[in-house]
């Protein structure tokens, strides 16, 4: 699948986001970013024809199979963007912090036998407009599907099925890293720029927030002055 979109998005001498990267293992495998933008959300990923599928979920997933979140469809991202975690440079295109929410591998609901038959079977229903999958994951388990919808060209559902994983729990409240163990904010502080001026650090955070953290130089002994006493010179005793 070609990544055309996805590289003229981006000027790789900038970002430090992956250019390709070749599919390994047996398995299909998903990840999902929590991804600090303009705007936060979840980027939602499935591993199809070499590439990650992808789709961005403003207020993330739910467990609750009565709650049905918005999926946009994007552009195909390269199946080494599985492990990208860290700080995309403000001004490129998606610039903020990402950590791997949650990764792991899947398969079509339906059973089938083998890498390449799951794939063949998942594409034809893509193109039809509605996936299937169960999903084995630290946070994400069990059935879930992705339905297109008539609102637009690129705009989906991601629902949970109901199933013993199903939850009326928030599970955008587990809030760190797979990978890390991390939050968004300690890895956008780990990577703020830091700028050394005279004796004053200053750290520049994305949310426009900046930390000054003086340095107090050590003192140097105090120099003793000395102060040369006039010597007392004796008048001569007048005569009376």
């Amino acid at each position: 699948m070609s990544l055309i979109r996805y590289k003229e998005k981006r000027d790789f001498k900038t970002t430090p986001e992956p250019g390709g990267g070749k599919s390994k293992g047996g398995s299909l495998i998903f990840v999902i970013q929590k991804h600090a933008a303009s705007r936060l959300h979840y980027d939602f990923r499935l591993e199809m024809e070499g590439v990650l599928k992808s789709w961005a979920v403003p207020k993330g997933p739910s467990t609750d199979p009565k709650t049905k979140r918005l999926a946009m469809m994007v552009e195909d991202h390269p199946y080494d963007y599985k492990d990208f975690e860290g700080s995309i440079p403000k001004g490129e295109y998606g610039g903020g912090t990402v950590i791997v929410w949650d990764q792991g591998t899947y398969e079509p609901i339906e059973k089938i036998e083998g890498k390449k038959a799951q794939e063949k079977y998942l594409l034809k229903h893509l193109k039809e407009g509605s996936v299937k999958v169960v999903m084995h994951g630290k946070k994400m388990k069990g059935e879930w599907a992705l339905v297109k919808t008539h609102q637009s060209e690129n705009s989906w559902l991601l629902i949970k099925h109901k199933d013993n994983y199903a939850s009326d729990a928030d599970i955008t409240e587990k809030g760190k890293s797979v990978v890390s163990g991390k939050t968004l904010e300690q890895i956008e502080k780990a990577m703020a720029p830091k700028i050394s001026t005279g004796n004053t650090t200053v750290t520049k955070t994305s949310s426009k927030k900046v930390t000054v953290k003086k340095v107090v130089a050590s003192k140097s002994s105090a120099t003793k002055k000395t102060v040369a006493k006039k010597p007392v010179t004796k008048s001569s005793k007048k005569k009376a």
